[in-house]
């Protein structure tokens, strides 16, 4: 049903496709008469002309034929590795598919940036618009604004209410803490991304109920930023942690502290990894440690990072398929989210009897 506000002017073709659950250029197509329409569509959009009293102009009725073969593109966030990997491979399928974009990038994601953004693109004719959400307040801020083209969401909650594209992050965060735990880890730590990200709010999600299931304690889990900083800082943190906790002479109750650390990216796992190697602590013969990205620079950390692999690559194949099937009003569901692949290299090991690290520059007997 319509609002007040569309009472109170002259309903468009965007009004129509609205109701209908459709593109534009479905609508356009119901009204030029064209094949291609499935007759259950056909009669949703015939039956929102008629409860809009929507009258077609010429102008609506040509837009079909007036393809950009153009999308729209909006970034939200900072330039981290997961999202400039996600533009890069979403340009490349595009332009195998023939499409052009148009990009519009913004740090925050508030209304009032996130309608300009939309304004911006629609001046351009796209055909569609495809927004790349880093916090969940892209979403919110989203929902209040008139887009007039379809929207393809890329997050990995699969909760948003639009059309989404995602990596699994919370099987990934299990699949991560699965691992840590059959090496014999039982005091796994999480360091998190910013607790307003999706894809940190996930992993967190996943690496508790991994920890539940097999009976393990999760304890609060630590929050960074992505950056090395934040994970050097909380580094530090950890390794006071053991250090305060009255560890003294050769050996600590393996409760004293912790022996894994699932860190939310890489990132943060090489700044967590130069913190603690500064007290003392040896990866992963003290404490093990589990990245989530697979950066090209994480086979060549101090030691080698085991990490969870995310492929960019499908995931961009993923957003401009699910993008093309709706354009076309194709029904079928959404594509299921991609599951990370545990890469293993050396920064993981079975846990040994907790020991007080040694200081810097002395020998361990």
């Amino acid at each position: 049903m319509s609002t007040d506000g569309e009472k109170a002017r002259a309903a468009n073709i965007f009004d129509v496709a609205r109701l209908a659950g459709v593109s534009h250029q479905t609508v356009s197509r119901v009204l030029n008469d064209l094949p291609n329409v499935r007759p259950a569509t056909r009669l949703r959009v015939e039956q929102a002309i008629t409860q809009l009293r929507y009258r077609p102009s010429p102008a609506a009725r040509a837009l079909v034929t007036r393809r950009s073969r153009t999308i729209g593109l909006i970034t939200t966030g900072g330039p981290d590795y997961g999202p400039s990997s996600t533009v890069l491979q979403f340009n490349e399928a595009a332009r195998h598919a023939r499409y052009a974009v148009s990009m519009a990038s913004m740090l925050e994601s508030d209304p009032e940036s996130l309608r300009s953004a939309v304004e911006l693109l629609l001046r351009q004719n796209v055909e569609a618009i495809v927004l790349i959400a880093a916090h969940r307040g892209a979403l919110d801020a989203v929902r209040g604004v008139e887009l007039g083209v379809p929207l393809i969401v890329v997050e990995s909650s699969g909760r948003s209410g639009f059309h989404s594209v995602g990596i699994d992050q919370y099987h990934g965060a299990r699949n991560a803490v699965r691992h840590l735990a059959e090496l014999g880890h039982t005091s796994i730590v999480h360091l998190a991304g910013p607790a307003d990200s999706m894809d940190a709010a996930e992993r967190v999600r996943g690496w508790r109920d991994e920890l539940a299931e097999r009976g393990l304690i999760a304890r609060e889990p630590m929050w960074g930023d992505w950056t090395p900083a934040s994970g050097y800082r909380h580094g530090g943190i950890l390794a006071d942690l053991v250090l305060g906790e009255g560890v003294q002479g050769d050996s600590a109750r393996s409760d004293a502290g912790f022996t894994a650390v699932l860190a939310g990216n890489d990132q943060m796992a090489l700044g967590l990894m130069h913190a603690l190697t500064q007290r003392g602590f040896v990866v992963p013969r003290d404490v093990s440690i589990v990245g989530f990205d697979d950066i090209p620079e994480a086979e060549h950390f101090t030691p080698p990072l085991t990490t969870m692999r995310q492929d960019f690559n499908a995931l961009g194949r993923d957003i401009m398929q699910t993008l093309l099937a709706v354009l076309q009003d194709d029904e079928s569901p959404d594509l299921p989210s991609t599951a990370p692949e545990l890469i293993v290299r050396e920064s993981t090991a079975a846990p040994r009897v907790v020991v007080a690290p040694t200081p810097v520059g002395a020998s361990r007997k």
